[in-house]
This record gives C-alpha cells, sequence and structure tokens, in this order.
C-alpha cells in the first residue's frame, strides 16, 4: 500500500518524454495551501526531513533519481509523523522545467550537485541558462534559489551564470545556526564551500 503521508510520483516521470505531462496539483498533493519549499537532490533526506520537522507550517518536496534513497526518506518521514513532505523520483531538472506551476515555489535549495569537473562534461551541470530560467518561472515573487557546492570551479562557473542575468539579486547567506545542514556538509564540515542565494526579481 503507497504511504499515505509521503508518496513517489511513479517512475514515468524519470523519462525525458515530456508529452501529456502535467504540472502538479499541489493543493491535492498535500490536502492544504501552504508556502513550498524544494529540495532538488534531496539524497538521504536529511535536510529536507529537518526542514518539514522545523516547520509544519510550511510543505516540502524533496527530489531524488535513486529509488532506494526515495524509498529511505519516505519510511524516515513515516516515522516521524511529518505529513507535511512529499518525495518525487525525478531528474531535478525535469522536475523543475514541467512539474511545478509557475509562481508555486518560495525556495529552491540546491546543495552540493555533481560538480561534473571534467570540460567535455559542463554540459551535464545542473546550473546553466535554461535551469535558471525555468526556476525563475517557478518561484513566487521574491522566492528564493539556495545553492551551495564544494568545488570551487563549479562555484565560479555559477558566478559567471548569475553576473549576466538582471532577473535574480544577490542575498546574503543564512548565519543560522539551526539552518539544518546537508549530509555532505556535516560529512565535510569546516571545509570551504561556496553559496549563492538568490531572490527572483
Amino acid at each position: 500500500m503507497p504511504s499515505k503521508l509521503v508518496q513517489p510520483v511513479s517512475d514515468e516521470l524519470t523519462s525525458t518524454a515530456t508529452s501529456g505531462v502535467k504540472a502538479l496539483d499541489l493543493g491535492a498533493m498535500f490536502g492544504r495551501h501552504a508556502p513550498l519549499e524544494v529540495d532538488l537532490g534531496s539524497g538521504h533526506g536529511t535536510f529536507l526531513l529537518e526542514m518539514a520537522a522545523k516547520f509544519p507550517e510550511r510543505n516540502f518536496i524533496g527530489t531524488e533519481k535513486y529509488g532506494r534513497r526515495v524509498r529511505k526518506t519516505i519510511r524516515c518521514a513515516e516515522d516521524r509523523g511529518l505529513s507535511n513532505a512529499r518525495m518525487l523520483k525525478v531528474e531535478n531538472a525535469f522536475a523543475v522545467r514541467l512539474l511545478f506551476p509557475p509562481e508555486s515555489v518560495e525556495v529552491f535549495h540546491v546543495a552540493f550537485p555533481d560538480p561534473w569537473p571534467k570540460r567535455r562534461h559542463w554540459p551535464r551541470r545542473l546550473i546553466n541558462r535554461d535551469f535558471l530560467d525555468t526556476v525563475h518561472r517557478a518561484l513566487r515573487a521574491d522566492g528564493e534559489l539556495r545553492v551551495q557546492t564544494d568545488h570551487a570551479g563549479y562555484g565560479e562557473w555559477i558566478e559567471e551564470i548569475v553576473s549576466k542575468r538582471a532577473d535574480f539579486t544577490r542575498l546574503d547567506w543564512l548565519d543560522d545556526p539551526d539552518y539544518p545542514r546537508t549530509d555532505f556538509e556535516r560529512r565535510f564540515h569546516g571545509q570551504e564551500f561556496y553559496r549563492a542565494r538568490l531572490r527572483k526579481v
């Protein structure tokens, strides 16, 4: 039986096909209307679940392409009784481009995406012009994109792309000790990270 608390979207959404794909009905998905935050590439769900626990008045969606991680997050959410968290088994760029209605998301979180360090692999990087276009469309007015990476080259890549855009403005990173850390951030605590907090304008 599928969980009543947290349900993965069908595996069909991992397909590159776009015909017939409909945007999510967020009200039906959560059974309520509330500010939405999305954790793109949620991994084992640590950050997502801590945020959902800290902010029960908000809705949270995690995207993750590995079914094992999706199932683990679902089990943990059920154990903790978190009715404001959902999971999508889907590629990040696909989800942002097709699944989130325009002006539906308050915050997108992107923590330590694959840097694809070899130059020939750079086109595979998540953060690019098209991705930012789709993020901008999905964000509500004054909504935010928060990005972290430990890869200096990827940070420079992001800076170059963002510097050419007038539809995002920079904000100071949240210096909040209660802001949850990802598993990766905890593992490499003390290492220098690149962080960008971008607000839609």
